[in-house]
């Protein structure tokens, strides 16, 4: 029960932050442009009223106040705003593609969080033994990597060891096959071949920063002095690195976790650009392009709110590895 109380007191202080994360949105994307420039310098020239009708579907004759009232109000609703391509459903499109991206981002948040908390641990155990400087060299080396060039660079060996085989195990292009194995198992197994390498990508990326946080947490626990007394008590060694340690160490990766979605989500928008998927990337930069401010605006959001669910989830598990966090008000 104290666990959902601090839950609920966090919701409730992220409901007006998300708020306020709206109207900046809204005002961010609306100042950005006219969305009908191009209709507008079209040759020859379109017809006026043609313009003003555009204008009216889009709400861009209202003041700035009013579409906001009108656009939030619709977004309550479920209705992101009428789209720029008179044939798509904004809301329809944000849900197939986000469908598409979350996929393998929190696959990858998944094992990258899991191998960050083995090598970390391993590292801070075994300072300055060989597997450290392993360790620590691969962490610097895909650090210092751009995940679109990593991207590329998986890309090119996958081809290549297509080639070399004469199968194709790794998939390049799309999030499936087009058209879909016959079966269901079959299109299971399809989906998670073309999610090696983009869920790869981003591991390899992530995984490296929070592996070095990991570690530092790890190795600053293991010389605080209840964990000194814990093992001069004579507790086993696994206890004392599972009960005391780890649980305290894990704290500030979570925090790193969290705030870094972000970030895994801005690198799924260039892993997915790679690729060639039709997620929330490819959505973003398609309705750039068409400057469609009710889908840029729409896709800010979710991105907005998955980082506040993220950081919800991120705060009961501070309250779960330490019940003093659900005493704070």
């Amino acid at each position: 029960m104290e666990i959902l109380g601090f839950a609920l007191r966090r919701l409730l202080v992220a409901v007006p932050v998300l708020l306020v994360s709206t109207f900046l949105i809204f005002l961010t994307v609306a100042g950005s442009g006219d969305p009908l420039t191009e209709l507008r310098e079209r040759q020859p020239p379109v017809p006026p009223e043609t313009i003003t009708a555009e204008e009216v579907r889009l709400g861009l004759n209202q003041p700035v106040l009013e579409r906001y009232g009108d656009w939030l109000t619709g977004v309550v609703r479920g209705d992101f705003g009428p789209s720029v391509n008179r044939n798509a459903s904004i809301a329809v499109e944000i849900g197939t593609r986000l469908g598409v991206t979350m996929r393998f981002v929190l696959v990858a948040m998944l094992v990258a969080a899991v191998l960050a908390i083995l090598v970390g641990v391993v590292s801070a155990v075994r300072q300055y033994s060989w597997l450290d400087y392993l360790f620590t060299s691969a962490g610097f080396l895909f650090l210092a990597m751009p995940s679109f060039w990593l991207a590329i660079l998986l890309k090119q060996g996958g081809i290549q060891f297509n080639r070399a085989t004469g199968t194709e195990t790794f998939y390049m292009i799309g999030d499936r096959s087009v058209p879909p194995p016959p079966t269901f198992l079959a299109q299971l197994a399809d989906v998670a071949g073309h999610m090696i390498l983009p869920t790869v990508t981003l591991v390899l990326i992530h995984f490296a920063v929070w592996s070095r946080f990991q570690r530092s947490s790890m190795l600053e626990v293991l010389n605080s002095d209840y964990v000194r007394l814990a093992t001069a008590k004579g507790l086993p060694r696994r206890t004392v690195l599972r009960k005391y340690a780890l649980r305290t160490a894990l704290t500030p990766l979570i925090t790193v976790i969290a705030l870094d979605f972000t970030a895994v989500f801005a690198g799924a928008v260039i892993t997915e650009t790679v690729f060639q998927w039709r997620g929330m990337g490819d959505y973003l930069l398609s309705s750039i392009n068409a400057r469609d401010v009710n889908a840029v605006m729409a896709w800010l959001l979710v991105a907005a709110l998955a980082v506040m669910v993220f950081n919800l989830v991120a705060d009961i598990l501070y309250a779960t590895l330490d019940p003093r966090i659900r005493h704070v008000r």
